[in-house]
Order: structure tokens, then sequence, then C-alpha cells
């Protein structure tokens, strides 16, 4: 049911139930009354481990060499060559 594009690099590992959402709603409830979304891809680099529980949410680019840790929640783009943790995903 995504309607949105996601990149997956090679080498990558994903742990169990991370979730990879490409599709949203509007925040106005006016909008979103009109069943109105929209889709923003996703991108995972090479060489990148993705915790298990973790949810990337729609636009998001992970960059190369990067682990996402357990649970984390990423809202934005993480860097290259980085460790990010947490709700929401921050570089560590």
């Amino acid at each position: 049911m995504d309607s949105g594009k996601i990149t997956i690099g090679s080498r990558v590992l994903i742990g169990p139930r991370v979730n990879l959402f490409a599709a949203g709603h509007p925040i106005d409830a006016g909008v979103r009354n009109q069943w109105l979304g929209f889709a923003k891809p996703i991108t995972i680099g090479d060489d990148v481990w993705i915790g298990g529980n973790a949810t990337l949410n729609p636009g998001v680019t992970i960059g190369n060499n990067v682990v996402i840790g357990s649970g984390s929640v990423v809202t934005h783009d993480i860097p290259a060559n980085s460790v990010a943790v947490g709700n929401p995903c921050r570089v560590i």
C-alpha cells in the first residue's frame, strides 16, 4: 500500500519488525479528511545496519556505513559513517 519508492543499498542488515513508511498523511485535519496523502522516497545506503523495531519515516536518507539503533524513529536524514539512536533518532 506504500506508494513511495524505497531504495536499499548493498550489504544492508535489517532487523526484525523494522518499519519503512514512505507514505504519510497531512497534519491538517481538513486536508486529511479529504483522504489526501503523500509519498516521499526512503533511501538506505550501502553497509547499513538497522536494528529491530526501528522506524524510518517518509523522505529520509540513511548514508553509507550507518548503524541505526534498535527502536529508533528516524525522522531526518542520517549522515554517512555514523551511529544514530533514539526517538527522534540522533547521531551519537
